[in-house]
């Protein structure tokens, strides 16, 4: 009999990423100094913030009942239930499966159509993605004010501005218009995608599908609006957050340049390592020492506690809940098939 000696490549991907981000991370930090920061972090700004984590949480699901409306009438305890089980299986197990199965729970225990409420999700990462932008727009006058040691880098972060209020007004345009028109969004993925090979094919055509019902379900106005201001709200809570752990260890941003911070963060997460480790800690650092002048060692400790602020509390919730419903990890593992089956967003 042969041994399996070698993992699956994306399991050696992600380490290998992770240790790059981590190493990148960890070069050039005096541990000592770093951990004396740590020790020496204002408690009480500490404790906000991780209340300030629940509230997001909060808003999380009531930002998810909106877009469930037109389904029916979700409970938000089922909401908030799944949203924090779901965010705890994207942390803890590999292929980030915790958008798939947060909508695969709430679907079976309110009875509604699995695509259906999937593509609800997909619906709220676009939403997310607009937000982010915005916020990086609206960031840009407070930073720039704050920052005069570095003109050449302040014209390019306006430069930036100027694009990314682009984007982000190009793409709230477009939720508009192909909530009305979801026929002409797959016609449009259909001629992009024309040259990919077919399995490529295949699976983004899927995902359109699902992302022109989510959009469907989303074609009244004033339900698109009312997501959009709860999504504010969300990435509000998320960047007062942030800005409250900063302050914790006397980093000097103010709240309109933690949007900034906050633009970083968002692309430190979405790299695949296991609950955004290294790349939250990258991109935290770099950002408040190359904008705010932060010394690599407060950076580094502010980093690690807001990532754990960020992280430990939902995840030790997420672990409870699915205590209490009889659910655990390789539970989830094996019913992320199934979810992906129902919901019709097979991994290829």
């Amino acid at each position: 009999m042969r041994l399996r000696l070698v993992r699956p490549w994306h399991t050696l991907f992600v380490a290998a990423l992770t240790a790059t981000l981590l190493w990148l991370f960890m070069r050039g930090i005096d541990f000592g100094k770093t951990w004396t920061a740590i020790e020496q972090a204002r408690p009480l700004w500490l404790a906000g913030a991780v209340a300030v984590t629940g509230v997001t949480f909060l808003l999380r699901a009531q930002r998810w009942l909106a877009l469930l409306s037109p389904l029916g009438a979700a409970r938000f305890r089922t909401a908030f239930r799944t949203t924090v089980i779901g965010f705890t299986a994207t942390y803890l197990l590999p292929l980030r499966p915790g958008e798939v199965l947060r909508a695969y729970l709430l679907a079976r225990q309110e009875g509604f159509s699995a695509p259906a409420t999937f593509a609800t999700v997909v619906v709220e990462r676009a939403l997310d993605l607009t937000v982010i932008l915005l916020l990086f727009a609206a960031s840009v006058p407070f930073v720039a004010a704050d920052m005069t040691r570095d003109p050449v880098l302040e014209s390019r972060l306006r430069a930036a501005c100027v694009g990314a209020a682009i984007l982000a007004a190009f793409a709230l345009v477009s939720l508009f218009y192909f909530a009305g028109h979801p026929d002409r969004l797959g016609r449009l993925a259909a001629w992009v995608v024309r040259f990919l090979p077919a399995r490529a094919r295949e699976a983004t055509l899927q995902l359109t599908r699902v992302f022109s019902e989510g959009l469907v379900i989303m074609r009244r106005p004033t339900q698109l609006v009312g997501a959009i201001v709860w999504t504010v709200m969300v990435w509000l809570s998320i960047t007062l957050g942030i800005w409250m752990t900063s302050q914790a260890f006397d980093l000097t941003c103010s709240f309109g340049d933690t949007f900034l911070v906050t633009a970083f963060l968002s692309v430190g997460v979405s790299l695949p390592t296991p609950g955004g480790l290294g790349g939250f800690q990258l991109f935290y650092s770099l950002a408040m020492t190359r904008f705010f002048g932060a010394s690599p060692d407060a950076a580094a400790a502010a980093s690690i506690v807001l990532h754990a602020v960020s992280f430990v509390p939902v995840t030790l919730g997420g672990l409870a809940y699915m205590w209490q419903d009889g659910l655990t990890l390789t539970g989830l593992k094996r019913m992320r098939s199934t979810a992906e089956a129902a919901e019709g967003v097979q991994r290829k």
